[in-house]
């Protein structure tokens, strides 16, 4: 509950500041100060379930240690992420303090979508996440790009939640007790009825569209590409996170005794995911694209937690969000520096700024799934929560494959660093501080640290 309330209430603190701070650096170190306060503040919730504010929400939202760790997760990569690209935020346009805002309010649609118990809270959560995506999206309103891709991002977004409104009205329909609350939506194990099945089937939908699982996924690659790249690196890692855990908290208490009856959809999600997002990264020359590609390959590994619904696949949710986070925020962060956003543009980054070509290796095999890093924790506890489901085991093998081709298009990306010379396009913004290093250099010791000891951070979901 810190969470949702601090973050709301400092977003409005942020929105009213901007009549009345002239400086285009105050609301940075304003915001990472407001940011700071909620995630103490979360995290003094998580120890000891002290809640600042005693609300009573009818059961409507649930608090745990598993929701509050992931919320925790969420809250402090948002704050590397200012950490980083605060400067860069500054540049997109003169509503500094506004976008900072928007970022906090997305903040507390994360806390409600983490810990929503009813599909009405559910709704509402998404909502409060996606009406500010669209306006950061289309915040550089020079670029005809970036319009086009808030334009398709509204249009995609407005089509899938209607079809989770539909979704809704079939469960509430079919439901025994008429009920919004995940929990009273099925009672047995027998047979799915017709209407749970049809709702079933749309919310699974609508939670694709929102996670850019295959088929479900065109507008990832026009929207990222098209939105300012330091939005896109939010957009990629901490909402996708965040969409994924409310993926499975529904289908976990909402359908959960039924598991058996939809698992082969999520097989199926599971194979185009990987797929197709990895054939068609192979082909990009765009760095951003391709990372806009990756992120569906991704979104395939993280389905394994959607397949499986154990004690493994939750950790490894978790484990996965943070990985995945560090590793793109980081490397976003490089590629917002960069002039060229081809492959083409790292050529020779090695020779011109060894530091930054060193981290965003680090940053490319956490992606990849090298050991030693987090990105391989997160894939191996994917995968052997799919072993220990006990079904589909070629499943495993395919993500092993798929696994193996995202090498390729990672290291394309470390051979420019380091095996080629330096182009004209090679230039980088004048703005790289030595703080801008150490934080990259801090990212990805936190990425190697979660790599060797992953319990520095599962352990808190049983506390």
């Amino acid at each position: 509950m810190n969470a949702i309330i601090l973050s709301a209430v400092w977003g409005v603190v942020m929105m009213l500041g901007g009549a009345f701070i002239k400086n285009k650096s105050t609301p940075k170190y304003l915001a990472i100060f407001g940011l700071s306060l909620v995630l103490i503040s979360n995290c003094i919730e998580m120890n000891n379930g002290a809640a600042f504010f005693s609300i009573d929400v009818n059961e409507m939202l649930h608090f745990n240690s598993f929701n509050l760790t992931f919320i925790s997760v969420a809250l402090g990569c948002t704050l590397l992420y200012f950490l980083l690209n605060g400067r860069d935020i500054e540049k997109v346009g003169e509503n500094v303090s506004e976008y900072f805002a928007l970022i906090f309010f997305i903040l507390s649609g994360v806390a409600i979508i983490s810990t929503f118990n009813s599909l009405l809270m559910l709704f509402i959560g998404i909502e409060i996440v996606s009406i500010p995506l669209y306006i950061l999206t289309g915040s550089d309103k020079r670029n005809l790009k970036s319009n086009e891709a808030a334009l398709k991002y509204f249009l995609m977004g407005a089509f899938s939640t209607g079809i989770m409104l539909l979704g809704v009205a079939f469960l509430y329909g079919g439901s025994e007790t008429g009920s919004f609350y995940i929990d009273n939506i099925i009672s047995g194990n027998g047979p799915m009825p017709a209407m749970i099945a049809s709702g079933l089937v749309l919310l699974l939908i609508s939670m694709s569209f929102k996670v850019s699982a295959a088929p479900f996924h065109f507008w990832t690659p026009d929207v990222y590409d098209g939105a300012p790249t330091v939005f896109t690196s939010f957009m990629a890692t901490i909402i996708k996170a965040a969409a994924f855990f409310a993926f499975v908290r529904l289908f976990e208490n909402a359908f959960g005794s039924m598991h058996s009856q939809w698992q082969t959809l999520i097989v199926v999600l599971i194979a185009a995911t990987l797929l197709i997002g990895n054939l068609t990264a192979v082909f990009q020359q765009s760095v951003k694209r391709m990372l806009a590609y990756s992120s569906i390959a991704q979104a395939g590994f993280m389905l394994f937690s959607l397949f499986a619904l154990n004690n493994f696949a939750k950790e490894g949710l978790v484990l996965y969000a943070a990985a995945y986070s560090l590793a793109s925020i980081g490397i976003f962060a490089i590629l917002i520096k960069m002039k060229d956003f081809t492959i083409e543009g790292f050529n020779g980054l090695g020779k011109q700024q060894p530091l930054l070509a060193i981290t965003g290796t680090v940053f490319l095999l956490s992606l990849t799934g090298i050991p030693l890093t987090a990105g391989f924790q997160s894939k191996f506890f994917m995968l052997m929560a799919a072993v220990q489901n006990g079904h589909h085991i070629w499943l495993v093998i395919f993500a092993v494959l798929c696994a193996a081709i995202s090498a390729y298009y990672y290291f394309r990306i470390i051979q420019a660093m380091f095996f080629k010379d330096a182009t004209p396009d090679t230039v980088l913004a004048d703005d790289i501080t030595p703080a801008f290093k150490l934080l990259l250099v801090i990212t990805c010791i936190l990425i190697i640290a979660l790599g060797l000891f992953p319990n520095l951070l599962t352990d808190w979901l049983y506390f």
